[in-house]
């Protein structure tokens, strides 16, 4: 049942009616009635976030390759389209056909921010889906979870019947074979995720697990309550990345993205094991691309889509081992075309002097580095191994070979970060807009970002406290008062939103009314400045016996359950907590 109709009366009152309608290049329309399955992929933003995402660009190529298969795609409206929807009773839909999203066999949420929780619960409300899976009926749609945050969904695990650990691909063909013989087959939602699980490898049931408290109320652990489920839920790993499925006829946005530009993934996991970062954790081992393999993706992309910018994507593109070769064979064939070239965040090493020189194509993409820390010192507490030598000659020579501003990013509240270190990020920084002048282009201008740290899932640093909202308002003023030039833009996010990303990130199931009671407050949409507010969250934690104390500012025992203990994050505990040892020594050895 196509719902447009009813959903065309209400685009000329709201902003860019065009993400509501469908109809863009590239997309597949399927004939509901001629598909064994069909799979609503739903990304908790908007349409222009969630259009430059590859994960989605990827999964909706792949399952629209099979006869059987139909994907389409849905995103959460913004505020004044979901007004609008709610008082004409039009529920969620999806962009091919304009079907309810309840009438789809899988509705698949990609999981990519904690404060996106919130987006999930009222996507799931819209479209009338009953939020808990203990409440669905045979004929709701298996609510199912990927991505970054499935590795830790446990705050909104009683509203998601399974979770797809690590690399979608195999696994999502799998489940949505399966799904297409069982479906209509179980009343009962335990028991069809119990065949599931005893069919697909790498799922995670919440409901077949149950936590485990102590009388202080902390958590104990988390255990199965049935045979088909694992003790440990094991990740799922493309087995030949050269050969995976890469999406060369992606969607073509109708209106105006966060990226609109070819992203060219050319590796798979990090070699780096920072211990910030839970990316490097979970994405593990590193699997890169050929050249030819890559060039041949970058020219059948562009001819399906048009774009004229390719970025090189990973989580360290400057590691890969074939980078030198695969810029000068994309320059060759795209500098006649006018395409440009960028290299999202790259790590700072000696190989990054010689990339401007490479880059310098016809029309200048974007340059960004990412040093993260302002010492060497912190950047060997968080395995960071790069020298300001580097990151000074990579940003004269960028400046040199033509480009007028390039990016860099930071991270304050780190573990065992002092003062001294703060001030040496504004010298940094200073010093690094002045290799401007030193390249002979006094122009040149410095957007710098710079993010609160929040401890994360299967990182060395989960056992850490986080920075208090106290300290980092003292950073940031820190950071304001010595960093000043006109030429510099800075940009501090905001550590209010990162308190409550630490509250989330971290938390177990007894967070699960807390996100409800978020949603009926209004608290969505929460990445985006002029939808948080701190104040509503603050109440609501108040109210509901959240303690700050208790989810971000303590230390974890080197014992202590996590929520997660159960879930395959990349490398076994012990060897994070190894590496969280390793970093304790450092930070001593390098303030004696």
């Amino acid at each position: 049942m196509s719902l447009l109709p009813r959903i065309e009366p209400l685009l000329p009152h709201v902003q860019a009616p065009a993400q509501y309608i469908g109809g863009e290049v590239n997309a597949v329309v399927k004939d509901p009635a001629l598909v064994k399955v069909r799979v609503a992929l739903a990304f908790p933003d908007t349409y222009k976030i969630g259009m430059s995402h590859l994960g989605l660009q990827i999964l909706y190529g792949l399952l629209n390759r099979e006869p059987g298969i139909a994907a389409e795609r849905v995103f959460a409206p913004w505020t004044d389209m979901e007004a609008r929807m709610r008082a004409a009773g039009v529920p969620l839909y999806s962009m091919e056909t304009k079907s309810p999203v309840r009438d789809f066999d899988i509705l698949g949420f990609s999981l990519q921010y904690e404060l996106s929780f919130t987006n999930v619960l009222n996507m799931l409300d819209l479209a009338g889906i009953p939020l808990r899976t203990a409440d669905r009926r045979e004929n709701d749609p298996l609510v199912i979870a990927g991505g970054s945050c499935a590795f830790q969904p446990e705050p909104i695990a009683e509203f998601l019947d399974l979770c797809v650990l690590g690399d979608g691909e195999d696994r999502m063909l799998d489940l949505a074979k399966a799904v297409a013989e069982l479906k209509g087959k179980f009343r009962d939602r335990r028991e069809y995720c119990r065949e599931l699980v005893k069919r697909i490898p790498n799922l995670y049931a919440p409901c077949l697990y149950d936590p485990e408290y102590g009388s202080d109320g902390r958590l104990l652990g988390t255990h199965p309550n049935c045979d088909e489920a694992p003790l440990f839920v094991q990740r799922a790993q493309v087995a030949d990345f050269e050969t995976s499925y890469f999406p060369t006829n992606p969607i073509v946005p109708a209106v105006e993205c966060v990226h609109e530009r070819i992203n060219l993934e050319i590796m798979r996991g990090c070699p780096h094991a920072c211990r910030f970062c839970q990316a490097g954790m979970i994405k593990l081992p590193v699997r890169a691309r050929s050249v030819d393999t890559l060039v041949k993706y970058a020219i059948e992309t562009y001819k399906a889509t048009g774009y004229d910018e390719i970025a090189l994507t990973s989580l360290s593109t400057a590691d890969y081992p074939h980078l030198e070769e695969l810029m000068a064979r994309l320059k060759q064939e795209f500098d006649p075309k006018k395409v440009g070239l960028s290299l999202p965040s790259l790590r700072v090493n000696e190989r990054i002097r010689n990339i401007p020189g490479i880059l310098n194509t016809i029309r200048k993409a974007g340059f960004t580095m990412a040093p993260e820390a302002g010492t060497e010192r912190m950047r060997k507490v968080i395995h960071k191994l790069i020298k300001d030598d580097d990151l000074f000659a990579a940003a004269r020579a960028a400046y040199s070979q033509g480009w007028d501003t390039i990016k860099v990013y930071y991270m304050i509240g780190l573990p065992h970060e002092t003062d001294a270190d703060i001030d040496a990020t504004c010298e940094a920084i200073l010093r690094t807009r002045k290799c401007s002048v030193e390249a002979g282009n006094r122009d040149g201008e410095l957007n710098v970002t710079i993010s609160p740290f929040v401890p994360k899932a299967h990182t060395p640093f989960q056992w850490d406290p986080m920075a208090t909202p106290e300290r980092f308002r003292a950073i940031k003023d820190r950071l304001y008062n010595r960093v000043r030039h006109k030429k510099i833009h800075l940009k501090v996010h905001d550590p209010e939103r990162a308190y409550v990303e630490g509250v989330v990130s971290r938390g177990d199931r007894r967070l699960a009314p807390v996100l409800v009671e978020a949603v009926k407050a209004g608290c969505t949409f929460d990445a985006w400045d002029e939808k948080f507010d701190h104040r509503r969250w603050m109440d609501l934690f108040g109210r509901m016996g959240i303690k700050a104390a208790d989810h971000n500012f303590r230390e974890r025992g080197d014992d202590e359950a996590f929520p997660w203990d159960h879930l395959d994050g990349g490398p076994p505990k012990r060897t994070l907590l190894r590496s969280r040892v390793k970093a304790e020594t450092l930070a001593g050895a390098s303030a004696g």
